[in-house]
């Protein structure tokens, strides 16, 4: 998918007609030699395409935060990436207008799970043995996870794992739209760490199960709750939000 970059990119410009949206699509290297089933592929894997009076454009471009769903994800691993390990656990939030509106959270079935893992999580094979399969987990993920900004503490760690792992499993990968809360809190929230166990404390955040997936995901979406409330006039949109997060200049 080298193309993605440089189409994302047109896009957060301004809309694309439907025939150089399909013209991007035919010259370049694409999974699909149908551009209707690249199209498909491309809704399929979470990027929020809007297709409209014969225009393609990016709905976090115009979607203003306080319409936007995040979703907020926390996982907890074997292993430091998906080539040598597996997700344990999975949890995420829905979060929208200041709410939480959904929540999804699963162990993951694993056979070994190394004692380091086990001592930083709780979580030992013995609980994960009536849990889902790793795949089945990914599949209700991604059902619960749609086209929504995907949003996590570190957030390449935690978008790079689950969508390797997809790719393991033929089921795609991740193309939403993604917000780093470290990054965020950099440009809004004064104190000396970022760490989630650090903001947590400076937040003042209730939590009693750190290194849980849901508990992390829990506290993430309140450090991004703190942040949006502290946010300048001037950021409106989501895709506003993404390019302040990562020092961008933001387009008036």
């Amino acid at each position: 998918m080298n193309y993605l970059p440089k189409l994302i990119k047109k896009l957060k410009k301004s809309p694309l007609s439907i025939e150089e949206f399909n013209s991007i699509l035919k010259k370049n290297d694409t999974v699909f030699q149908s551009v209707d089933l690249e199209k498909e592929l491309l809704l399929l894997n979470g990027l929020p395409l809007s297709f409209s009076n014969e225009q393609v454009s990016l709905k976090t471009v115009t979607t203003k935060i306080e319409d936007q769903t995040f979703c907020i994800v926390d996982i907890e691993t074997t292993a430091g990436n998906a080539k040598n390990g597996q997700i344990i656990e999975i949890g995420a939030i829905k979060y929208k207008n200041n709410q939480i509106i959904e929540k999804y959270e699963s162990l993951v079935n694993t056979r070994e799970i190394p004692r380091k893992v086990q001592e930083l999580t709780g979580i030992t094979p013995e609980m994960t043995h009536d849990a889902p399969s790793i795949k089945t987990v990914l599949e209700e993920f991604k059902i619960f996870l749609e086209d929504d900004v995907f949003v996590a503490h570190a957030i390449t760690f935690d978008y790079k794992f689950i969508s390797d792992s997809m790719k393991r499993y033929d089921l795609g990968e991740l193309y939403n739209r993604k917000l780093c809360t470290i990054d965020l809190s950099e440009k809004l929230i004064q104190t000396e760490r970022y760490g989630l166990k650090y903001l947590k404390e400076h937040l003042s955040i209730e939590d009693e199960n750190h290194h849980r997936a849901y508990s992390d995901a829990y506290c993430t979406t309140m450090v991004l709750q703190e942040c949006l409330n502290l946010l300048p006039d001037e950021i409106v949109y989501s895709e506003d939000l993404i390019d302040f997060s990562m020092g961008h200049q933001v387009k008036k």
